[in-house]
């Protein structure tokens, strides 16, 4: 049978972990995390990683593999990933992708073509921009400039918008060009599985979520990352917003409030994200099962037709 990577997508909060770990234990396999920000060691709560029970039941790649302090982008990922799934092909016939970072999942199934290196005084100008007035004006320059990126990235990450602008000045090409996540021809026998929910649900698990990351400690973990708030990987929804608290630029009831907030309207971007992708197989997050693995074998058995 030809190997046969299976991806898990859908919006924060929604139950793909879970998933994920009921997978790979019925085909005996491992789990590829997709996500963004789960491989940084040092953040643990805010980016609610696996429990430690969860890890332990399955072993997971790229979660907790890598320091915050190490300059970690997209082209590593996909490398590190595609290293991982082959790994996992070794040894089984069938593999478990998981995320909700819609362009870390589609960098590994479609690839990632190599981004130049761009000349630093252009993000020097670019981040004064930023400085003086927010990110009002990059978002109207990425627009005009790459309006597919403008749609899909996360505008509260001033730093992804920097990163995207830059390229477009720099190569006169729009940053979109150079990720092949548009193209339909995917690097594996793959098959997409999506799980969302009614919307107010969703809301109600995200707000939930975030008062569970509270009362487990979210405030005490970025306490302790303070010397790291100027790196990239705490311009994270949940650090940001506590940082804020902590510097005294917000109380602690609107900086919870403000991480739910943000947090809904990043799922709202992942599900618009996953939803132009019409290889996705959608299921509620009340799915049988066994439905989801008669699908799989079915699958499985055309490859051998």
């Amino acid at each position: 049978m030809g190997k046969i990577l299976i991806t898990i997508v859908g919006p924060t909060a929604v139950g793909k972990t879970s998933l994920a770990i009921k997978l790979a234990k019925h085909y005996k396999t491992e789990v590829i995390s997709a996500d963004s920000r789960q491989f940084y060691k040092e953040l643990n709560i805010g980016t609610a990683k696996p429990s430690k029970n969860q890890l332990k039941a399955v072993k997971h790649h790229l979660i907790n593999n890598i320091s915050l302090e190490k300059d970690y982008n997209i082209s590593d990922f996909e490398k590190d990933a595609t290293i991982s799934i082959n790994q996992v092909f070794k040894n089984n016939d069938y593999a478990i992708l998981v995320g909700g970072s819609g362009l870390y999942i589609d960098a590994v199934l479609y690839g990632i073509d190599k981004i130049p290196k761009v000349d630093s005084s252009i993000r020097k100008k670019l981040n004064k921009e930023f400085d003086k007035n927010g990110n009002v004006n990059l978002i109207k320059q990425l627009k005009e400039l790459d309006p597919i990126t403008e749609s899909k990235i996360d505008l509260n990450n001033h730093r992804r918008i920097i990163r995207a602008l830059e390229v477009c000045i720099s190569t006169k090409k729009p940053y979109s060009s150079f990720l092949k996540y548009q193209r339909t021809t995917s690097k594996y026998n793959e098959i997409i599985l999506g799980v969302n929910m009614d919307r107010k649900k969703l809301h109600l698990l995200i707000n939930k979520r975030v008062d569970d990351m509270i009362e487990n400690g979210l405030i005490k973990e970025v306490e302790g990352l303070i010397d790291y708030k100027d790196f990239n990987s705490l311009n994270t929804i949940g650090y940001t917003e506590i940082l804020d608290y902590l510097e005294n630029k917000s109380s602690l009831d609107y900086a919870i409030e403000k991480i739910k907030t943000n947090t809904r309207r990043y799922a709202k971007r992942q599900i618009t994200w996953f939803k132009s992708n019409k290889s996705i197989k959608w299921y509620s997050d009340n799915y049988n099962f066994s439905e989801i693995t008669e699908m799989i074998n079915s699958y499985s058995t055309q490859q051998l037709i």
